[in-house]
């Protein structure tokens, strides 16, 4: 059974809450070594799918970002040439990934909040992660419309 995506953010804050704080960077149990961790752990894509049309426009990094539909869930697929931005895109993916469109749509994305990562993300950095939630919400919403239309 899928998780939902409230269950897989409460997943993600009950993670994040195990290692030190975003500010330790000396300590290499802090959380930032974490989300670098992850973005590690993602699997790589296709280098067809690192194309100009994949990149999100106004992130300060690189991220490639495209997205399918497999019985009418989204799958998403990213990378990105900072490790931070790809630990950050990992966690979005791993939220996000296996869900509805309408899920995702509709989804509250204060799990960022609580984790602590929205305070500890420089402007540019927190700018690109509404940027990279609005671009995966955008391919569910066109996906979406998609579905609907061959449902007619």
């Amino acid at each position: 059974m899928t998780k939902t995506i409230k269950e897989i953010q409460e997943e993600i804050i009950e993670e994040f809450s195990k290692y030190a704080d975003w500010s330790d960077i000396e300590n290499d149990n802090n959380k930032y070594f974490h989300l670098i961790e992850l973005g590690r752990a993602l699997p790589p894509i296709d280098a067809t799918m690192k194309s100009e049309k994949n990149i999100i426009d106004g992130c300060q990094s690189k991220v490639w970002l495209t997205a399918k539909v497999e019985n009418d869930k989204m799958i998403y697929f990213a990378d990105s040439n900072t490790e931070i931005t790809k630990g950050i895109i990992s966690l979005l993916i791993r939220v996000f990934s296996n869900q509805t469109p309408d899920d995702i749509i509709n989804a509250n994305m204060d799990f960022l909040k609580e984790m602590g990562l929205e305070n500890h993300l420089s402007p540019t950095r927190a700018n690109g992660l509404i940027i990279m939630i609005k671009q995966m919400k955008l391919y569910a919403l066109a996906s979406k419309a998609r579905l609907s239309n061959k449902k007619v």
